[in-house]
């Protein structure tokens, strides 16, 4: 586990390949996040197979190179588009970029994966809407506050097994850090990053989606500051949003860049969840003041109390899911409705915070 965010890069093998050598082939281009080794990590994990990278800085390219070096540099990103073998590309560029992209990739036939946050204008939004249904292909993407978290997993195992009940609500603390001389300049511009209930929140309004089974949802209330860093004015170090979804059930999210440097991961985040027949907390990424590893689960219901460690139960089923899913056209592992509606709550949240 990181002591930044940005270089959390997840790898595991507890679940088999779903496809073999050749049979789903992707590449890369936009090193822009560190999420892209997360990214790349779980489609080879699933069985998919790198063909090429791409990114106009050179240093990015080598190091990339360096962690996968069965991948081929081309000189641009018209070469991946225009590769007939290409299936998916893959890409964690400046999130104002990203869904600029996205269109370009679908409209050369070919599926996309993005970081988070997928887009930074609900105008982008649409465009990508379009594009999908013009081209029939997928905008697929990487949340991996839940996806790449296996407490997250087993908790959405759990959940929609029933084992709580029916979902009345959630609370979501994400803290991270912020690492400001590590951080490229568009980290701190907000037309490029989106602001921070974008950003960070589109993670948490996924996770409202996932966990309560709602389609939709109402944002009630929503809050940016910056509180640390006059000599940033275009960061966010502070956001919250509150939500009613068409389920009934409340949700409330706090995200910030404020994690203290005496915490040994990037942020303890934790995910509260209440349910009619029981309550689950999802403690993610360390037993604070502890020295036993994070990855926790605590459950309580009718019959009784757990602490369920969660390290190797789940693996990280979405990237399996999602390459069947894109072979297959099917909607498994995410359907294309839930990412869009993720992307669009968190924006309209950011909107009203920026009194707009």
């Amino acid at each position: 586990m990181g002591r930044t965010g940005y270089d959390y890069a997840p790898s595991s093998k507890t679940l088999p390949p779903v496809v073999g050598p050749g049979e789903f082939i992707f590449s890369v281009t936009g090193l822009d996040h560190g999420h892209i080794f997360g990214q790349t990590n779980g489609l080879i994990d699933a069985g998919g197979t790198l063909k090429y990278v791409y990114d106009p800085d050179p240093k990015k390219l080598d190091d990339f190179l360096t962690r996968y070096p069965q991948a081929e540099r081309t000189g641009s990103v018209e070469e991946i588009l225009a590769d007939e073998e290409t299936m998916c590309v893959a890409s964690a560029n400046v999130p104002c970029d990203r869904g600029p992209l996205g269109v370009r990739v679908m409209e050369a036939g070919k599926h996309y994966f993005t970081d988070k946050s997928p887009f930074t204008t609900l105008a982008q939004l649409e465009e990508a809407r379009a594009a999908v249904a013009a081209t029939g292909k997928r905008y697929m993407v990487y949340f991996s506050e839940r996806l790449h978290n296996e407490s997250s997993m087993k908790a959405t195992e759990l959940i929609r097994s029933g084992t709580i009940g029916e979902v009345l609500q959630v609370i979501n603390l994400a803290p991270h850090r912020m690492s400001k001389g590590a951080r490229p300049d568009w980290f701190f511009e907000k037309a490029k990053y989106g602001g921070i209930l974008t950003d960070i929140g589109s993670h948490q309004f996924e996770q409202f989606l996932a966990f309560t089974g709602a389609t939709d949802g109402t944002v009630n209330f929503a809050r940016v500051a910056n509180f640390t860093a006059p000599d940033k004015p275009g960061l966010e170090d502070f956001g919250e949003a509150s939500l009613t979804m068409n389920t009934g059930a409340s949700c409330y999210c706090r995200i910030d860049w404020l994690t203290p440097d005496g915490l040994r991961v990037w942020g303890d985040g934790r995910v509260f969840v209440v349910g009619t027949k029981g309550t689950i907390e999802i403690r993610k990424y360390i037993a604070l003041a502890r020295q036993e590893p994070g990855n926790k689960l605590f459950l309580v219901n009718g019959e009784e109390e757990q602490e369920i460690d969660c390290d190797g139960t789940t693996g990280f089923p979405f990237f399996g899911e999602m390459i069947l899913d894109l072979l297959n056209g099917t909607e498994k592992a995410m359907t294309q409705e839930h990412i869009f509606k993720a992307a669009e709550l968190s924006m309209i949240a950011q909107q009203m915070a920026d009194g707009k």
